[in-house]
């Protein structure tokens, strides 16, 4: 992502996809947010269906009406269309933070959370950005668009508004698709 070689990002995926389905896997899923950048080309080819982690959490937003949620997560997400794009559709904005905070927030996600390090200063400030937003924003909800975000922010809410745990509602998805 670094290097912006979506393309062999792409095919990194679809090889993986391809020995799922000839291993009979009925669906797939990149279980991740980043990743999405490619979801759409990479869902085009694969020979298996795929779950969205995107689309999942969409689709929780909505039930809980929301209409306007933060995205935290690396720069790769914080700045795609993925999240803002699907979102849309169903009528609900996605803000991102301030340019400041979106650097902060990836290089404390790059330089810590992948390294298994949860710094309570971290933690703390992520959440002054939350109230930031939710109070200059108006978000009333808050997208942990990255897998490693809720074992920083562990609560199911943060400033009195939910936090949307992505991985929790990938998972979800999935089992929900295994047991139809």
């Amino acid at each position: 992502m670094n290097t912006n070689r979506l393309r062999e990002v792409t095919d990194y995926l679809l090889e993986g996809l391809q020995k799922l389905a000839r291993a009979g896997a009925d669906f797939g899923i990149i279980a991740a947010n980043t990743p999405h950048i490619v979801f759409d080309d990479v869902q085009r080819r694969s020979l298996v269906p795929l779950i969205s982690i995107v689309e999942a959490t969409c689709s929780e937003a909505r039930k809980r009406g929301i209409h306007r949620a933060g995205l935290l997560g690396t720069r790769f997400t914080m700045q795609a269309s993925f999240y803002p794009d699907v979102f849309s559709r169903e009528g609900i904005a996605v803000v991102v933070p301030h340019e400041d905070e979106q650097a902060y927030i990836h290089e404390k996600y790059v330089g810590e959370l992948l390294k298994d390090m949860f710094l309570p200063k971290t933690r703390e400030h992520l959440l002054e950005i939350i109230q930031r937003m939710k109070e200059q924003e108006q978000i009333q909800a808050v997208i942990l668009g990255g897998t490693e975000l809720p074992l920083l922010l562990r609560d199911d809410s943060a400033c009195g508004i939910p936090l949307l745990d992505t991985t929790q509602i990938h998972v979800k998805a999935v089992v929900a698709e295994l047991l139809r």
